[in-house]
């Protein structure tokens, strides 16, 4: 069964999504067998290499308030902690297109889904921004990835037009918000599900193949 999973490094939903989705794959691996492949979606596509303050991005983007931001970052660490995942408070929203070009190498040295956790944990857990090559590197040293093969990656631009084609293709098919979740290339499930929301996904989908 082949599963895409449309996501961005900065989106806290994608983090938790991703993590509920690798617990449903685990408890259905002795009857779905699962090939995962990371699709990149970029949120903020025009944000400087430093990022932008998460209070004035939440301000422009969602016209939340300071109180309203709050509530909503204390219901994604809330969602986080009840899968073991321990999110600190955000202070900025950052770039991630360099973290998405070099996730695209790294599904070629067979380390993606590795980089991925890393850069997650990196932005998430330690609050280190993903736009800046010395935390790229750092992550994909944590991945097991050559560290100077990923410095000539970063250092080349090379990619950007692969991850440009991947993006526009997921927005031609209507896909706009992260996480998003592809069965099969037929079944779509949107936004950051529970564990069990996805273990039933996969059940069904097996047995409708089955069948």
């Amino acid at each position: 069964m082949r599963i895409d999973f449309v996501s961005d490094i900065t989106c806290p939903w994608c983090a938790i999504g991703l993590h509920a989705l690798e617990q449903a794959i685990e408890r259905t691996a002795d009857t779905v067998p699962v090939e995962l492949h990371l699709q990149p979606l970029e949120l903020n596509p025009g944000l400087p290499a430093e990022g932008e303050p998460i209070a004035d991005y939440a301000a422009r983007k969602y016209g939340a308030s300071a109180g309203q931001l709050a509530e909503r970052q204390a219901l994604i660490r809330g969602r986080a902690a009840e899968l073991g995942l321990s999110f600190r408070l955000r202070t900025h929203v950052c770039n991630s297109f360099d973290a998405h070009r070099l996730l695209h190498w790294a599904g070629s040295q067979g380390r993606q889904l590795e980089l991925k956790r890393a850069l997650l944990r990196a932005y998430h857990e330690r609050g280190e921004n993903p736009a800046s090559p010395e935390v790229l590197l750092a992550a994909a040293a944590d991945a097991g990835l050559d560290r100077l093969a990923a410095g000539d990656v970063l250092g080349s631009g090379a990619h950007a037009d692969a991850v440009r084609v991947t993006v526009r293709r997921w927005q031609r098919l209507g896909i706009d918000g992260v996480p998003a979740l592809l069965i099969d290339g037929k079944q779509l499930i949107q936004g950051a599900q529970p564990v069990g929301v996805y273990e039933q996904a996969l059940r069904e989908a097996a047995s409708a193949c089955a069948a």
